[in-house]
């Protein structure tokens, strides 16, 4: 897995979500020819959050048109029930919500069992005590920084100083630990975050949007403020 050090400073995944999906492939190519280093895929329930998006059979498309590194984030139900799925459908990393899981750190243990990452992601109103018995359980903590469900929200100003209290939890805990954010991040506020400790920054609709992707993500590169 690429790490957060040398040239490139931070990670950026941009988030097929925001992408046009009769055109998946040009925005796979995309990302990859723009300098995104990951491809994040926000997979939906319809009932863990109110939005419907892909499975694993879309996942297994992904990853025979794309060798790059595959972040599949699940806002559903029950992941324990389909983490084997997209396992088998080619996830190199994936990522479950504490708030969903009954057993966290078995469903952290299924997935590093496979070979592969893990990650937790937390909802921004989730208290970081729900991380207190995994840390030596898991790759990367994704912190949301809009409520999940949509892509195009505004990022909540408040969760600056919970990814600063969280950067601090890392150092202490598990400084090898990734921490991404995700919902909200653009030019504008990349300095913010990155100072206060997000090294993974996932973007959407500002990627998909901008008259020149690849001049996008070198601004984010060239303006983040690396811990």
């Amino acid at each position: 897995m690429n790490n957060v050090t040398g040239e490139k400073g931070i990670l950026v995944a941009p988030s097929i979500l925001s992408a046009d999906f009769t055109r998946l492939k040009e925005a796979l190519d995309l990302i990859k020819n723009s300098g995104g280093d990951w491809v994040h895929v926000d997979v939906m329930d319809g009932h863990y959050v109110p939005n419907l998006t892909i499975g694993p059979p879309v996942i297994e498309s992904i990853r025979g048109a794309t060798e790059m590194f595959m972040d599949v984030h699940l806002m559903v139900v029950e992941p324990d029930r389909l983490v084997p799925s997209f396992i088998q459908a080619g996830a190199d990393m994936i990522t479950v919500h504490a708030e969903a899981c009954t057993h966290l750190n078995r469903t952290l243990q299924c997935i590093r069992e496979a070979g592969i990452k893990a990650g937790i992601a937390l909802n921004p109103a989730t208290s970081l005590s729900m991380l207190n018995y995994s840390w030596d359980a898991v790759d990367m903590i994704l912190l949301m920084t809009v409520n999940p469900g949509f892509g195009g929200q505004s990022y909540i100003p408040q969760m600056t100083g919970k990814i600063r209290e969280l950067r601090e939890m890392i150092q202490m805990k598990n400084p090898d630990i990734l921490l991404e954010i995700d919902g909200g991040i653009s030019t504008e506020n990349i300095a913010e975050v990155t100072a206060a400790g997000a090294n993974v920054i996932v973007t959407g609709s500002s990627f998909f949007g901008a008259a020149d992707p690849a001049r996008y993500v070198r601004e984010l590169r060239e303006l983040a403020e690396v811990f």
